[in-house]
């Protein structure tokens, strides 16, 4: 079990916590980087790129001029794909880029990132995040003047609808729930806040 420092909003030691070395304290592993990383940024492909080809674009179903005897070329279609206005050869069609690597793979990875973010020391845990109000101003100045943080993903339940409220309208920084949480968005982020909460539900549900 890994001790981490849990502090209030001035950065100040109120307690300490203690997390599972699976979760929080493993190798990084470039491998599952990469292959959950491309499984986040292909799976936002729509795949709706389509072109006709000489037999899905209409008309051309008539010989233009008979084979022999008029001097030119022949032809057996006003559609193929050298025609103005005919079909495009070899064109590309709409598919599904879909791709899922297996559970143990995308919790693997997941996990890799907590781990180097603690062994980089970016990993901030608080003990809790409560907004007065819904404020994007207020919860700006606390994550830049106290904390001291320029970009961060904050991790906080998705109860706490204030927070979630405040923070998404901040141009560096963004906030998610524990069941939310992705490898994209964890190294996108310089630094990670999780209140102790999300560090035991995420300790929870990935060991």
């Amino acid at each position: 079990m890994a001790k981490f420092d849990v502090v209030d909003l001035d950065m100040k030691k109120v307690a300490e916590i203690e997390l599972s070395d699976a979760v929080f304290g493993v190798e990084p592993n470039g491998n599952l980087f990469y292959e959950v990383a491309k499984f986040q940024q292909i799976n936002r492909r729509r795949g709706t790129l389509g072109v006709k080809n000489s037999s899905l674009v209409s008309g051309g179903g008539k010989k233009p001029w008979k084979q022999k005897g008029t001097g030119r070329a022949r032809q057996g279609s006003s559609r193929a794909s050298h025609w103005v206005g005919g079909g495009k050869a070899m064109a590309p069609k709409a598919r599904d880029y879909t791709y899922r690597p297996p559970r143990k793979v995308r919790r693997g990875a997941l996990k890799a990132a907590l781990s180097l973010k603690a062994r980089e020391k970016t990993l901030i845990i608080l003990d809790k995040f409560e907004l007065d109000a819904a404020k994007t101003k207020q919860a700006g100045e606390i994550l830049t003047k106290r904390l001291k943080l320029t970009n961060a993903l904050v991790v906080d339940g998705k109860d706490n609808t204030r927070l979630h409220r405040s923070i998404r309208n901040l141009a560096r920084f963004d906030v998610l729930p524990p069941e939310g949480l992705n490898l994209e968005s964890v190294l996108r982020h310089q630094n990670l806040v999780l209140t102790s909460q999300a560090a035991r539900a995420l300790e929870g549900v990935l060991s």
